[in-house]
């Protein structure tokens, strides 16, 4: 049976600022939303809407692509593109209806997010974990560091220039305290890279830059937590957030992740009345899923029925190999309940210690109050410098050499691993990121001791990490084991081969 196709309409404006593809994205999240394109619905042709829209075929191409990543379209080769069958529900809600529950949203009561600064707690279960992450994150970089980008084609000539340019300039501003909010032109260039490349549709105002992932953490915290705040956190999940959450006294509870990513259905059966989730949608961290549409639909609805809050830690999603970047978990929010996270640690050099976080409307006058009693504020001088570097067009420049680069030394290293392990390791390679993790087969003697084998990686030079403490139990028979690791700064193919060799001797002791 032939299945025909709705009469649609889509109009784009060619002097917005937003790129065509994204505009095409948009007008079908819209369309769908509103029900003017149902599951099952074929969609045009891609000849047939560049020409209705007289732009490229490559045009439409890519925004069906991003729309397939997403899980709004799917593919079926000549029979041509549909609306996904298995869409969530809440995709296919009224706009008008998700209109109202946003306004409604807004209105809600500051009083029920008033905080309490979190008391502080330590764990004393993490002496294997620290000693891996000792050595795997701070100090020299060493080989396969999991999330060092590649420090040998940072463009540090142009660097270098921009920053000793913003030193000669004499402005008293790059010698005075910064604004703990962060600079003001560097907060709108986030803003506006951020809507043109993630979806995140923000105002300057809402975006606080800070000295690094934990930093934007603790000013969160501050912000909007309170004493004995259930928070649920991907098992296995992101060491160092893990690490710093649970030092500042709020109960985490590990919610199971999966192919599709965080397992939003066990999380309400294990804590439905926690108060945040802390997650990586567009590279799950360790694993490199990428978060469902069905998933990411289901957490916001969770959020926005009691008020709680997402933590979007966007680390590395600027680097997707196959296809665009997807946009943001928090560009699909529409009750202002997400929390977006983001850092020049990765794509640009750690060393910075910038990153920045993309705040509600409703807790801007909050979050910048409690940066302000925390002092904080990064160098004037680098942050000026990095409003340059974006001005100038350098980062953009650098994102996609990086991009071409990283999907090149990717393959040397796999291929070196598959080479030297053959089948003692499954290498399940993401689609995105500078990390990924890898699993060891199953010996005659039971599951291989990870620890182990990352400790002698250790005393070779190495800074691999071991999978299993990612998770909450390291010690469960379900644990994973392997090695997370990164490959940004593998410089070519004879140095890929000569580490894979070398974590082969690994483990075998």
């Amino acid at each position: 049976m032939t299945v025909p196709t709705p009469a649609l309409t889509i109009e784009i404006d060619r002097q917005q600022q937003l790129p065509i593809y994204l505009q095409i994205c948009e007008r079908f999240r819209t369309a769908i939303a509103a029900g003017h394109l149902r599951p099952g619905d074929r969609v045009p042709a891609l000849r047939g809407l560049a020409t209705q829209l007289n732009t490229a075929r490559g045009t439409v191409e890519l925004a069906y692509t991003i729309l397939v990543d997403e899980g709004y379209l799917q593919m079926r080769g000549a029979a041509g593109t549909f609306v996904s069958a298995s869409l969530p529900a809440s995709v296919t809600r009224s706009s008008r209806a998700q209109g109202v529950q946003a306004a409604r949203a807004r209105q809600g009561a500051a009083g029920a997010d008033s905080p309490q600064p979190p008391p502080e707690s330590r764990d004393g279960r993490a002496a294997p974990r620290q000693a891996a992450l000792t050595v795997a994150m701070s100090g020299e970089p060493r080989p396969l560091q999991p999330g060092l980008p590649a420090l040998d084609a940072f463009p540090r000539k142009v660097w270098n220039r921009l920053v000793a340019q913003r030193a000669r300039s004499g402005e008293r501003a790059m010698l005075a305290y910064p604004d703990p909010s962060g600079y003001r032109p560097l907060r709108e260039h986030i803003a506006t890279y951020l809507g043109l490349s993630r979806g995140v549709t923000c105002l300057p105002e809402q975006v606080f830059v800070t000295g690094g992932f934990r930093a934007t953490l603790e000013l969160v915290l501050r912000s909007l937590a309170r004493a004995d705040d259930r928070v649920w956190f991907e098992d296995p999940g992101y060491l160092l957030a893990r690490d710093f959450l649970t030092e500042t006294g709020v109960q985490l509870v590990p919610v199971p992740v999966d192919g599709e990513g965080i397992d939003v259905e066990r999380g309400t059966l294990l804590d439905a009345q926690a108060r945040f989730a802390v997650v990586t949608p567009s590279h799950q961290s360790p694993l490199g899923h990428t978060l469902s549409l069905a998933r990411r639909m289901a957490l916001l609805d969770w959020a926005g029925k009691a008020s709680r809050w997402i933590i979007e830690d966007d680390y590395d999603s600027e680097f997707r190999y196959l296809g665009r970047p997807l946009p943001a978990l928090k560009s699909l929010d529409r009750r202002d309940r997400v929390i977006y996270c983001g850092t020049f640690s990765k794509v640009m050099f750690p060393g910075l210690r910038l990153a920045y976080v993309v705040v509600p409307e409703r807790a801007v006058e909050r979050v910048g109050k409690v940066a302000h009693s925390m002092n904080a504020g990064s160098p004037m001088l680098l942050q000026a410098a990095v409003a340059d570097f974006i001005a100038q067009g350098h980062f953009a420049r650098h994102l996609k050499r990086m991009r071409a680069l990283y999907a090149e030394r990717r393959v040397l290293i796999v291929h070196a691993l598959e080479k030297a392990f053959g089948e003692r390791l499954i290498v399940d390679l993401p689609p995105g990121g500078i990390q990924f993790a890898v699993q060891f087969a199953e010996g005659p003697d039971g599951p291989v001791d990870d620890v182990a084998v990352a400790a002698r990686a250790r005393k070779a030079g190495l800074a691999v990490l071991p999978l299993s403490i990612w998770h909450a139990n390291s010690r469960a028979r379900r644990t994973r084991r392997g090695l997370v690791m990164g490959f940004a700064n593998i410089a070519d193919a004879d140095e890929a081969g000569r580490l894979a060799r070398t974590l082969r001797a690994c483990l075998d002791g």
